[in-house]
């Protein structure tokens, strides 16, 4: 049955807490390690579904066509399993800035197809959701998921794991890293060597993408340098966003109030399971 109310929808940001590049494939996708979490701060999308066939998202994004929109797109393929009169009104709440490697995007298209299989009643598990969202991004699974995870492979066999959920301070540099640049960088490290779950959860963590993205964006570098002077701090996936790390609010709060004003910064917790996750428990 059609669930025509309007809910507002979470999709939380994440970060990488290490990432690990272990060799190019054949089909010149990667071979990566790495370890999500989320974080409290989210975009929402305030979804109403209908019987008009068609799907709306307000706002427009500028240079962006509605059919390259991930949102738009998760849409489409959802709808597939659905009767072709389904549609759907979205607005988005935009809060996580874009290509900084917090995985908005896949968020968004990953909260819109849980979403959606709810609003629709079409009732597939969430393992035929990441098959679905695997054919948008790498990072779609750990979202529907909605576990802190080691993500293995492309991205697709995931490990729930309990990290601790510190508090960070998470800088957003004043540039946009294009993630197909940095992973053709000649320069980048690909043959850090597959360790076991237990030597991925005790050692000191690094992002091979960290050295390639310093030396190509001096702006990143200069975030970098000036936060690991208080904390120990990484890149977030292929960046440009950098956090570090702190046992305590306060301590974060601290860094944060000393912040110069060249740098956008906020403050944030790390969240092992997904707000979504707790809003589709309160819909069954």
């Amino acid at each position: 049955m059609l669930k025509t109310k309007p809910i507002r929808w979470p999709a939380p940001a994440k970060l990488n807490l290490f990432l690990y590049i272990n060799g190019q494939r054949d089909d010149k996708y990667h071979e990566l390690q790495t370890l999500f979490q989320f974080i409290d701060l989210s975009d929402y999308l305030t979804i109403t579904a209908n019987l008009s066939g068609k799907i709306t998202i307000t706002p427009e994004i500028d240079g962006i066509p509605i059919e390259e929109n991930l949102i738009y797109k998760a849409a489409i393929i959802l709808k597939q399993y659905g009767d072709k009169n389904l549609g759907a009104t979205i607005h988005l709440e935009k809060n996580l800035p874009m290509g900084g490697g917090l995985g908005g995007g896949s968020s968004d298209a990953a909260t819109t197809l849980l979403a959606l299989n709810y609003h629709w009643d079409i009732n597939l598990t969430k393992n035929k959701l990441s098959q679905i969202g695997l054919s948008l991004g790498a990072d779609l699974p750990i979202f529907i998921a909605g576990e802190a995870s080691i993500a293995e492979g492309i991205g697709e066999r995931l490990t729930s794991v309990l990290p601790i959920e510190n508090h960070y301070l998470v800088a957003v540099p004043d540039c946009h890293i294009s993630t197909p640049s940095v992973f053709q960088n000649k320069e980048l490290i690909r043959n850090t060597s597959k360790r076991s779950l237990a030597q991925l959860m005790s050692q000191n963590w690094l992002n091979d993408c960290e050295p390639t993205v310093k030396n190509s964006y001096p702006k990143v570098a200069k975030v970098i340098d000036w936060l690991v002077e208080y904390a120990p701090t990484r890149l977030t996936g292929t960046g440009a966003c950098v956090f570090s790390t702190f046992a305590t609010a306060q301590e974060a709060k601290v860094v944060l109030d000393k912040s110069p004003q060249w740098l956008t910064i906020f403050s944030c917790k790390g969240l092992n399971v997904s707000p979504v996750n707790g809003l589709l428990s309160t819909l069954k």
